[in-house]
């Protein structure tokens, strides 16, 4: 007979406590929650899980959700069952091919990252724009945006510790100009400098709403305009410029250089021009 364990709604809360103490950062801890609560409302009135039902769960995620959405649940459940002492349980994630290139409708210009900007300013939303020259010009990750406070944006450090590691953002002097000069003009003497009008931190929900109403006035398109793209950006650039992936992969806080890849990752149309000019100037000449 299959091995099989019955588990309870108790068990999300004391899962939620146990990714705390493990100090997962709190979108994730949020994140598994959502997603366990999800094959809890698969479950209904059975409350009892084993290898075939937890195959019938992932069978039911593949038809309904898609494939990278589908990983990101799997992971979770995979992270619950550790928690339950059952990890022989564990279902595979599904393989999908790397994509070698970026998507041309995805990736962002420097004409667009500019556009975007101007337009923030244009509408009055200094601080929206600041955000935005701030991830672009540092390639930090929306998350990363608590820790510029006045305090350190001063003392020109931005220094990170979390889940155990210690990283810290280079601050380029234009920007930490902008910034000191937004806080003044604002008083904002203390504390973070992306705040709501209530004095809270903002999130990436408040922020990635507020990048999405620009789109129309920028000319920009929507698919484009998300806070990571602008880390891509940075990415990008940066390795343009300097051709040197372990210091972008410090920069962008990377453990593995083939991740930091991705981030340098040109489209389809860029290397199909690059290849043809190879080709013709290279190739062919010596041919003709």
């Amino acid at each position: 007979m299959d091995f099989s364990i019955e588990v309870s709604e108790s068990a999300i809360k004391e899962f939620a406590d146990y990714l705390y103490q493990r100090e997962n950062a709190r979108a994730t801890v949020k994140k598994y929650m959502a997603d366990i609560k999800k094959l809890f409302s698969f479950l209904a009135d059975a409350k009892r899980i084993n290898k075939k039902v937890l195959l019938q769960y992932k069978d039911w995620l593949v038809q309904n959700y898609a494939v990278n959405s589908v990983n990101s649940m799997l992971a979770a459940l995979n992270q619950f069952l550790e928690f339950l002492n059952v990890g022989n349980l564990k279902v595979k994630r599904i393989k999908v091919q790397k994509q070698p290139f970026l998507q041309d409708q995805k990736e962002l210009t420097e004409k667009e990252c500019r556009k975007l900007i101007a337009t923030a300013m244009a509408e009055g939303k200094e601080q929206l724009a600041l955000c935005i020259e701030t991830i672009a010009c540092t390639g930090i990750r929306i998350s990363e945006i608590k820790y510029f406070t006045v305090e350190r944006v001063k003392s020109g450090k931005i220094e990170i510790y979390n889940k155990g590691k210690y990283r810290r953002i280079f601050l380029p002097k234009v920007l930490q100009r902008k910034l000191l000069s937004y806080c003044h003009n604002n008083q904002i003497a203390e504390g973070w400098i992306f705040v709501t009008k209530n004095g809270k931190l903002k999130d990436r929900s408040n922020i990635w709403r507020e990048m999405k109403r620009l789109k129309e006035k920028a000319g920009v398109a929507e698919s484009k305009i998300f806070p990571h793209n602008f880390r891509h950006l940075f990415a990008r650039i940066y390795y343009k410029v300097t051709k040197d992936i372990t210091g972008l992969a410090d920069l962008l806080g990377h453990s593995s250089i083939n991740v930091t890849r991705i981030y340098t990752a040109t489209t389809e149309t860029v290397f199909q021009k690059k290849l043809d000019k190879i080709v013709e100037q290279e190739i062919l000449e010596c041919t003709t």
